[in-house]
């Protein structure tokens, strides 16, 4: 069937501003938990990478990814495979780990930041696609290769961006800031990959199984926000007890 024909994705603006607020949240989460792992060893150094790529994988890229999928309104049912979407989870947060682990080794260099930033570039780039293949839906998905490449591009140079951010700033204005930029990198990532997509209706391909409904993209929203709040605020707690211990 020609790509003129394929079903139309209209976005829901509430879930889009949703995705790039949590990607926001998630990002200034995962720099503050950055703080600890260079100056970190042994048990200590992997919590620290734990946590801040839990937050940058699972808040600041995962959920944004999953609500803005979820934000993609189509006229045909669509409910998304939970194994392969808890799949795509694991991907994220685990090349996040990946990433900061190597660029945090160490003295600091370009060298390991860029290794760093793409080998986590393309597990976010395969996040973003394996979840897309979690969609069940009476539909075939076609990708467009040029636009492809350029959302794992978008990926991998906000990776390095990330990482350097990471191991860099110190100060809430300049993360507050990073963060900001941080959320519209991770989304320009995902919206193009969406744009690269078209669904071609295939009757044969019932939409059968899955997770699905209305009000999940809100759901998701509620509890990573929740969740990222009490870690960030866990996180500078500590920070102030150290601050003080100094003192």
């Amino acid at each position: 069937m020609p790509l003129d024909q394929a079903i139309q994705c209209v976005h829901d603006p509430l879930l889009v501003i949703l995705s790039y607020v949590v990607s926001v949240l998630g990002s200034f989460t995962a720099l503050q938990l950055a703080i600890a792992i260079p100056g970190s060893t042994g048990a200590a150094r992997w919590r620290a990478i734990t946590a801040a790529g839990i937050a940058m994988g699972g808040g600041a890229i995962w959920a944004m990814h999953f609500i803005a999928m979820l934000a993609c309104r189509m006229n045909v049912e669509v409910t998304y495979d939970l194994p392969v979407t808890l799949g795509s989870a694991v991907i994220a947060v685990v090349s996040c780990m990946a990433g900061l682990a190597i660029a945090g080794s160490g003295v600091f260099n370009w060298g390991k930041l860029i290794v760093g930033g793409v080998l986590m570039g393309l597990g976010v780039t395969g996040m973003h696609y394996a979840g897309m293949a979690a969609m069940v839906m009476p539909a075939d998905t076609v990708y467009n290769s040029s636009l492809l490449v350029a959302s794992g591009a978008i990926a991998v140079v906000a990776s390095i961006v990330a990482l350097w951010l990471a191991f860099n700033l110190r100060g809430w204005g300049q993360m507050l800031g990073s963060a900001l930029v941080m959320g519209v990198a991770v989304c320009g990532m995902h919206y193009t990959g969406m744009l690269a997509a078209s669904f071609i209706p295939d009757k044969s391909a019932a939409a059968a199984g899955g997770v699905s409904g209305g009000y999940l993209g809100v759901g998701i929203f509620v509890v990573t926000t929740a969740l990222l709040a009490a870690v960030l605020t866990i996180s500078l707690l500590r920070q102030r007890q150290r601050a003080m211990v100094r003192i």
